[in-house]
């Protein structure tokens, strides 16, 4: 069973649920931000081109695959030699136009602009580099991330790597990570997401790091 609350104090959903808000106003999302304050559950999404404000709270599996997933992409990004920041929970907004909360986001070729930052605001600020989302219970709108205007979009979903990139005006699915051109992340990722998810994180990443970084050394 689902339950809402909205009140001028409270804003609460049911774990595994969503709610979609039609014929929404920027006010509405903000008012919706005030109320929920800096709780990170429901996640709120708006999107002014189409009106509606998506409420979302996941579910207990939702966070373990994030984490599995965040982790495997520093142990990459450490393979690189790349710096990066991350930032999780965030909400990223453009006035009037959209808001859209990330599950993970990394600062990768930006990252010396938002350090020491606790809030990012994307009139001064450059937005991540890479956003990340896992879907379970509800769907990622790729198109709410348009106003964001986040290079590298990646997309989890029933044990497969969506990865959109951004092309102009539109986000293109594609079959390779512009920030990891050199490995196939899209295959190689999920099967230690879903090791994380049916044994446990550690074992993971251990043989994550054994079988593909010890092959690639």
């Amino acid at each position: 069973m689902m339950f809402v609350t909205v009140s001028p104090n409270t804003l609460s959903l049911s774990p595994g649920t969503e709610v979609i808000l039609h014929d929404q106003t920027w006010e509405d999302y903000e008012q919706l931000l005030k109320i929920r304050q800096d709780k990170t559950f429901p996640k709120i999404y708006f999107n002014a081109k189409t009106g509606v404000i998506l409420l979302m709270s996941p579910l207990q599996n939702h966070g373990k695959r994030i984490d599995a997933l965040r982790d495997l992409v520093k142990i990459l990004l450490r393979y690189q030699n790349q710096d990066w920041d991350c930032f999780d929970p965030i909400t990223l907004k453009k006035f009037e136009q959209a808001g859209v909360e990330p599950d993970t986001c990394f600062y990768i070729n930006n990252y010396q602009a938002i350090l020491g930052k606790d809030r990012i605001d994307l009139t001064v600020d450059p937005p991540p580099d890479l956003a990340i989302e896992v879907d379970l219970t509800s769907k990622t709108r790729v198109e709410d991330y348009l106003p964001i205007a986040i290079p590298e979009l990646w997309i989890y979903r029933r044990g497969e790597l969506l990865i959109y990139l951004l092309e102009g005006d539109r986000y293109q699915n594609s079959q390779a990570s512009l920030i990891f051109n050199n490995i196939d992340v899209k295959n190689l990722l999920p099967k230690y997401v879903e090791l994380a998810w049916n044994n446990r994180s550690s074992l993971a990443l251990r043989q994550f790091e054994q079988d593909w970084l010890n092959e690639n050394k």
